[in-house]
């Protein structure tokens, strides 16, 4: 098939190199060079560096704007069978979508999970099972016709991050399946069932915190569900943390020592519920992320050390 491909971040990176494999690529549509790193040079979008290395002569586009008037029309004309969007970052308009079989890999399994951070949502809710859903694009966000999923467990010890890329490299098959489907005319579609939404939204800066009060399963899936960002960070002593990866274990604590260190060498944190955190990974403010015990051999933290997850008694 002749395709064009909308897309930004590094989740459609696995189905774009699939693609081109297997189909030609007609056009790429990313969004605009953004500032990055400490000089904030102007960076493509990871979609704009793997178009402009390997699809050399396809047309690509990097509008601020994709539904104007002039690049809406400059797209239209590219002659295609399918567009394919995959984290692209805008929204495509009716206008710009009327005529065209138009498919969106999402990262859940549709109706749960709606929004800016399924990934995220799904850790966060304690799902047992998640996965993606090709869908056919829609005015409303989200809720177009299933056309095809797949399905994976969530492990205890898998972060936002770990997930992401596990589910990202899921995406190339079930959306050449359905790709397979639609050019033997056996497209399953599906509608979803409304009654069944749930909502991802964004998350923001502002969601960095855990409470210890939770029993330590809670605390978990908070921690890995916004790991690698926003990230929870913790005010430990006079340090500060960002913890990364941690595991559920027993503990016997008093209940004034829930939210402080109870094993040093460890680095056991109590929880609510008589449960605690063992932290596996955490990074100190400035630094780059280490093991606890890379962590404690160099900063020596002690027994009875408050951990203070940011968010206030209600």
């Amino acid at each position: 098939m002749d395709l064009v491909f909308f897309g930004s971040g590094a989740f459609g990176l696995p189905t774009l190199e699939a693609l081109a494999g297997a189909h030609r690529v007609a056009g790429v549509v990313t969004q605009p060079d953004r500032p990055a790193g400490r000089g904030k040079s102007l960076a493509p979008t990871p979609i704009g560096t793997w178009a402009a290395a390997h699809l050399a002569g396809v047309p690509m586009w990097k509008p601020e704007r994709v539904n104007a008037p002039d690049v809406l029309s400059e797209i239209r004309d590219i002659s295609a069978d399918v567009w394919v969007v995959i984290a692209f970052g805008q929204k495509l308009s009716a206008a710009l979508l009327d005529g065209r079989f138009a498919i969106n890999l999402h990262a859940s399994l549709l109706p749960r999970w709606r929004g800016a951070a399924p990934i995220n949502a799904a850790i966060l809710a304690g799902d047992e099972r998640t996965g993606n859903s090709v869908i056919a694009l829609a005015e409303r966000m989200d809720a177009g016709l299933v056309l095809g999923q797949s399905t994976r467990p969530i492990e205890p010890e898998q972060t936002a991050g770990d997930l992401h890329d596990l589910l990202a490299a899921d995406g190339p098959a079930l959306v050449m399946q359905v790709l397979d489907d639609k050019a033997a005319g056996k497209l399953d579609a599906r509608e979803q069932d409304e009654s069944k939404v749930t909502i991802a939204p964004k998350l923001s800066a502002a969601d960095r915190w855990v409470d210890f009060r939770e029993p330590a399963p809670n605390c978990r899936r908070r921690i890995h569900g916004l790991t690698p960002w926003p990230g929870v960070s913790v005010q430990a002593g006079s340090a500060r943390l960002k913890l990364s990866r941690v595991e559920v274990v027993d503990v016997q604590a008093e209940p004034d020592q829930v939210g402080t260190l109870v094993d040093a060498a460890k680095g056991i944190v109590a929880c609510g519920g008589a449960s605690g955190l063992r932290l596996i990974e955490v990074q100190p403010e400035g630094k780059r992320a280490m093991s606890w015990e890379d962590y404690a051999r160099g900063h020596q933290p002690a027994v009875g050390t408050k951990f203070d997850g940011g968010r206030a008694p209600c």
